[in-house]
């Protein structure tokens, strides 16, 4: 286990992160990951948040599971579970500065974006199932980040938000299974792993249930800001530390 004060800062930080997950249906990795950067190395930060995220995941997916768009999921299926296998082997691989700082030009760079409010709204055929599947798994298995990517992708295919936010959690599911696997054949999950993920399991509840409290009394232009500056913060901190190293 970590020590105390770390613990506490930890748990603040999953707290925040379910908050805004249980508002928007995404950001849980955008939010924690970065920030949780800064408190544990990325190899035993990520298949932590993994063990934690399984449990948060299913529990949103089975509240919205009516409104899954089945359609526009089946496809990325078999190029997501490609892109986890190639996250995998590069979280095993690459040293940790090059992680840190892909991470950072990735949050650093969806921050911007999602402040200036200038996400493309374009339509895409059913064959970006390919490119966007395999992307966004390899993201999600090497830095925890895949959310925006699939956001984009079911906005460019027309999903409504009700759909987005109940599909999300959906391959969230189907990503954090696939990743405990190859985590476990892989050797990355510990006892301090399993203990830590435990511990931040009730942070994890706490924030999950703010969420849904907060959403539908707290207004979009408030959530865009609040997301936005966290993501340039934690973008922009974890850049700066890779460049140092």
């Amino acid at each position: 286990m970590p020590p105390l004060d770390v613990w506490i800062l930890a748990s603040l930080i999953v707290v925040a992160a379910y908050v805004i997950f249980g508002l928007s249906g995404f950001g849980l990795g955008l939010i924690a990951v970065p920030l949780l950067a800064h408190l544990f190395p990325l190899k035993f930060m990520i298949p932590m948040m993994v063990l934690v995220d399984c449990i948060g995941s299913i529990s949103m997916g089975m509240k919205l599971r009516a409104d899954v768009n089945k359609a526009e999921l089946l496809p990325l299926l078999p190029f997501m579970v490609l892109g986890i296998a190639t996250g995998a082997f590069l979280l095993l691989n690459l040293p940790a500065d090059i992680l840190l700082g892909a991470l950072g030009v990735f949050i650093l760079a969806y921050g911007v974006l999602y402040v200036s409010g200038k996400q493309a709204a374009v339509r895409v055929g059913r064959w970006a199932a390919a490119p966007v599947g395999l992307f966004a798994g390899t993201a999600s298995s090497m830095l925890s980040v895949g959310g925006p990517l699939f956001v984009a992708y079911f906005t460019a295919r027309g999903s409504t938000l009700p759909q987005i936010r109940a599909t999300l959690p959906v391959i969230f599911i189907i990503t954090t299974v696939s990743r405990i696997f190859i985590f476990l054949a892989t050797g990355l999950f510990t006892l301090t792993v399993l203990y830590t993920a435990i511990a931040l399991l009730p942070a994890m509840a706490l924030g999950m249930w703010l969420g849904h409290r907060l959403h539908i009394n707290l207004a979009r232009e408030h959530l865009v800001r609040i997301i936005g500056g966290l993501l340039l913060a934690s973008g922009g901190s974890l850049l700066i530390r890779a460049l140092a190293t």
